[in-house]
C-alpha cells in the first residue's frame, strides 16, 4: 500500500532519484536478451545507432549501440528488421528517460539469418579472405592431425575411424569445443589458434580439420561467425572445413584451404590410403626391376655384337689365352705346393728318427712356420702375376679399342670394298660402273661408280661416266 509522507523523510534532489533508478534498474536486468522490430533507425556521424524496438503490443523500448559495438555488427540495421538484441536497461538523466543499451544484435528468424550469412560473405570477399592466392596446399604425408570439433558427435567418431583405416599410424589430436550456441564460435578460433602457435614443431601438427556433422542453418551458425573465418584466414597451418552435408555451405567453407562435403570426406582429404600406397610402390619397384634388366641385355647384346665386328673378333681369343695362362700357372703353383708337402713330410719322418718324438714337435713348428711363410710368398707372387697379366690385358683391350676400325667409323667415316670383298685404299682400284660395298658403323649400303676424280682433292683431274 501507498506510504503517507512524513515531516522527516529525506527529500532526493533529481539528481539522486535519477541515480537510484539507474541503480535498480542495472540491478534489476543485468545483461538481457530482447527482441522487437527496428522503427526510428538513426545512425550519428559519432558511429553511434539509435532506434526503438516494438512489437505487437503499444509498448515501445528506446534503444542505443554505442559506436564500439555497432561497428561489429555484420549487417546493416534499418526499419522494419526484426531483431534479436543484448544489452542493459539504463535510466539516463539527461532526458529523463529509461532506455535499452544495445551491446549485441543480430537478424531474427532464418529468413535474417541468410540476410546476415550474405552480408558477412560479401564482407570478407571484398577483403580477399576468400581469394584462390590464399589457399595453401594440403601435406603429401603429414604425421599429426589436428581435428577441431564437439568430441560428443558422430562426426570425431568418422574422422577417426577414416583416418586410422586409410593410414594406421597417423597421430590424432583432438581439440574438444562447442560446436553451437552461445560461445561456439570463440572456442573454436581459440582452438586453431591454439593449434597454430604450436605450429609444425614437435608435439605439434601439420593439418587441421575444423567441422562438425550436419544440422540446420541455426546449428551450423558458429561456423559462419567473424571470429572462427578470420582464426582460419589467419592460421598457418593449412585447414579442411568439414561442415555438415554435402548440401550445407558455411563462411568456414569459403575461407579454408580446402572444403570437404563431408567430415569422412574431410579424412579421405588428409591422409593417403596406405594399401595403395604400398601397391603402387611395388608397381613401381617391378617397372624399374624390368627397366633395369632390359637395360642390361640390350647392353650385353651390344657388347656382343661389338666384340664379333671387324676388329674385336681376337678380342675374346685374348680373354681366352689369359685364362688359360692363369689356369695353368695355377696349376703349377698347386702341383709345386704338394710336391713341397711331400719333401717336408719325408723330412719330418727323418726328423723323427734323427731326433726323437721328444724333440719332434719343436723342429715340426719350425719347419711348419718356414713352409707357411713359403706358401705365403707363393700365394702373393701368383696373385701379383695374375694382376699383372689383367693390367695387361686391360692396356691391349685400349689400344685394340683405339686402334679398331669401329672407332673411326662411329667418327662418320666409312669403309669401301669391291663386289669381291676387298678393301678399296684408292680410286686407282676403281673404274666408272664398279660396284661397291660402303660399310658404315651402323650398317652397309650398295653403291655403283659413276664418277672417279684422282690425284690431288683440287679436281686437277676427272674421268667421267
Amino acid at each position: 500500500m501507498a506510504l503517507s509522507p512524513q515531516q522527516d523523510d529525506h527529500i532526493l534532489t533529481v539528481g539522486e532519484l535519477a541515480a537510484q533508478l539507474k541503480q535498480v534498474l542495472n540491478e534489476q536486468f543485468p545483461g538481457l536478451w530482447v527482441r522487437g522490430e527496428i522503427t526510428g533507425f538513426k545512425r550519428y556521424d559519432s558511429g553511434h545507432l539509435y532506434f526503438t524496438l516494438k512489437d505487437g503490443t503499444p509498448a515501445m523500448v528506446s534503444a542505443v549501440m554505442w559506436r564500439g559495438n555497432a561497428g561489429k555488427l555484420a549487417f546493416a540495421p534499418k526499419d522494419g528488421l526484426e531483431v534479436e538484441a543484448f544489452g542493459d536497461v539504463d535510466f539516463y538523466g539527461g532526458n529523463g528517460r529509461c532506455q535499452f543499451v544495445v551491446r549485441q544484435m543480430r537478424p531474427a528468424g532464418i529468413g535474417a539469418l541468410q540476410q546476415q550469412f550474405e552480408e558477412l560473405k560479401a564482407r570478407l570477399q571484398a577483403e580477399g579472405l576468400f581469394d584462390a592466392s590464399r589457399k595453401k596446399p594440403l601435406p603429401r604425408f603429414p604425421k599429426r592431425i589436428g581435428i577441431v570439433t564437439s568430441p560428443l558427435g558422430a562426426a570425431v567418431r568418422d574422422v577417426i575411424k577414416v583416418l586410422r583405416g586409410r593410414w594406421p599410424g597417423i597421430g590424432i589430436v583432438l581439440a574438444p569445443v562447442k560446436v553451437q550456441g552461445m560461445g561456439a564460435s570463440a572456442e573454436i578460433a581459440a582452438a586453431i589458434e591454439r593449434f597454430n602457435r604450436h605450429g609444425r614443431t614437435a608435439g605439434g601438427v601439420d593439418l587441421l580439420i575444423v567441422g562438425r556433422g550436419g544440422g540446420s542453418l541455426e546449428d551450423l551458425w558458429a561456423f559462419n561467425e567473424e571470429p572462427v573465418v578470420r582464426a582460419i584466414a589467419a592460421s598457418k597451418l593449412p585447414v579442411i572445413s568439414a561442415v555438415g552435408h554435402e548440401v550445407d555451405f558455411t563462411l568456414a567453407d569459403f575461407v579454408a584451404d580446402v572444403r570437404a562435403a563431408t567430415p569422412s570426406n574431410a579424412a579421405e582429404l588428409a591422409v593417403r590410403d596406405a594399401s595403395e600406397l604400398r601397391h603402387r610402390v611395388d608397381v613401381l619397384t617391378s617397372r624399374a626391376q624390368r627397366a633395369v634388366t632390359d637395360g642390361v641385355r640390350r647392353r650385353q647384346q651390344a657388347l656382343d655384337s661389338l666384340l664379333g665386328q671387324y676388329g674385336f673378333r681376337r678380342v675374346r681369343d685374348v680373354f681366352t689365352t689369359l685364362q688359360k695362362r692363369i689356369d695353368d700357372a695355377r696349376e703349377r703353383l698347386g702341383g709345386a705346393l704338394r710336391t713341397h708337402m711331400r719333401d717336408a713330410r719325408a723330412r719330418a719322418d727323418a726328423l723323427v728318427r734323427a731326433y726323437g718324438l721328444r724333440e719332434f714337435p719343436r723342429v715340426l713348428r719350425e719347419r711348419h712356420d718356414g713352409v707357411t711363410a713359403l706358401s705365403q710368398r707363393l700365394h702373393h707372387a701368383a696373385t701379383g702375376a695374375a694382376m699383372d697379366e689383367r693390367r695387361r690385358l686391360l692396356s691391349l683391350e685400349d689400344r685394340l679399342r683405339a686402334l679398331s676400325p669401329r672407332a673411326v667409323l662411329e667418327r662418320g667415316y666409312t669403309l669401301v670394298r669391291t663386289s669381291d670383298g676387298r678393301l678399296v685404299r684408292g680410286v686407282e682400284a676403281l673404274a666408272a660402273g664398279d660396284r661397291i660395298l660402303v660399310e658404315f658403323a651402323r650398317g652397309e649400303a650398295g653403291a655403283v661408280i659413276e664418277t672417279i676424280r684422282k690425284g690431288g682433292t683440287d679436281g686437277s683431274e676427272e674421268a667421267g661416266r
